[in-house]
């Protein structure tokens, strides 16, 4: 540690707000604790997490730093007490509960993965916020597999486009929602099996037409309220339905009789909480099922554009306003 600056920028949270409200700070550089190492970061990811934590509704967890970020990609300069000092000068990317929006930030050692062969730093860092979600939800609690179709809502979205990816890579058919024509030009040219304009008509009768009348095997959801019922009508029989955001509200009306009697299955998650242990066990089984697809050129994240650290407001205003497409990340080098 004695070759690290004791100081770094940092881009913090002034107050609950618009994206005016992140503004850059002077900050001791943070230590590792046991089981930790610390990233010099070259890259970070933006999510919408990020951004309802600036506006004062996803307030981070015990524990973890205040300042946004919860994903990142570096170089690991130090490790905690009775780490792994192998681990040093290594490229990784990392998956952390806070603090990725600064020059230098703690992560899980089992939370890390080496960058893929052929990855730059930004791509990295656009790898495990949405893969790790992606993956827990669509494979592990909804276990899509090869020949299934899965629905999935924001079709153009940092986890909408990583779902689509993952699903070519793995068998599985998408059809993907977009508010516009252009996004859904935007979704198929990326993969989707079929895109919907939900703003030209209704998608769940437009999902019954895709498949015969039989619906999806899976829907990922990021949307909740009304949406959940009119999901469960696209879902066939055995279906599974994944929440894993409510952006339209987080209490839904269902009709428990036909997850009865068409054997429906209703489950959710939220990443940001579970534990180190958890999420090093995914680490380790993304790392083993995933990675070496990634370093053999199968797949690399949609990118829509990056930012200076500096300007990390304007890179939330920009997903703010909807039209991107892909990731989002924040460049420190």
């Amino acid at each position: 540690m004695t070759s690290l600056p004791a100081e770094m920028t940092v881009i913090a949270i002034r107050e609950p707000g618009g994206p005016e409200v992140l503004v850059p700070e002077t900050r001791p550089v943070p230590r590792p604790g046991p089981g930790e190492v610390l990233i010099r970061v070259a890259a970070a990811g933006v999510n919408r997490p990020d951004v309802l934590q600036r506006m004062g509704f996803y307030p981070p967890p015990p524990g973890a730093s205040d300042l946004p970020g919860l994903e990142v990609a570096g170089t690991v300069v130090a490790v905690g007490p009775a780490g792994d000092r192998e681990l040093l000068g290594q490229s990784v990317c990392a998956l952390v509960a806070g603090g990725g929006y600064a020059e230098y930030c703690v992560a899980p050692g089992g939370s890390c993965l080496p960058v893929p062969l052929g990855f730059s730093m930004e791509e990295a860092a656009a790898l495990p916020e949405t893969v790790f979600t992606v993956w827990h939800n669509l494979f592990e609690r909804a276990y899509v597999r090869d020949g299934e179709t899965a629905l999935i809502h924001g079709g153009t979205s940092g986890i909408g486009t990583t779902a689509i990816g993952l699903c070519n890579l793995f068998g599985v058919r998408t059809i993907v929602t977009c508010g516009s024509a252009d996004k859904c030009a935007a979704a198929t040219a990326l993969g989707a099996t079929h895109a919907i304009d939900y703003s030209a008509g209704d998608y769940v009768e437009a999902v019954k037409g895709l498949t015969g009348g039989k619906g999806v095997e899976v829907v990922l959801d990021m949307v909740g309220g009304d949406y959940v019922p009119r999901n469960i009508e696209c879902l066939a029989d055995d279906g599974r339905h994944v929440s894993i955001a409510f952006q339209r509200g987080a209490k839904a009306e269902v009709d428990v009789s036909q997850i009865m009697r068409r054997r429906l299955t209703l489950t959710g998650s939220t990443l940001r909480a579970r534990s180190a242990e958890f999420k090093a066990l995914l680490a380790d089984e993304i790392h083993r099922t995933l990675w070496p697809r990634l370093s053999e050129g199968g797949w690399k994240p949609a990118m829509d554009q990056s930012f200076p650290l500096a300007e990390a407001a304007a890179a939330h205003a920009r997903m703010q306003a909807g039209a991107h497409v892909g990731k989002i990340v924040l460049r420190l080098s």
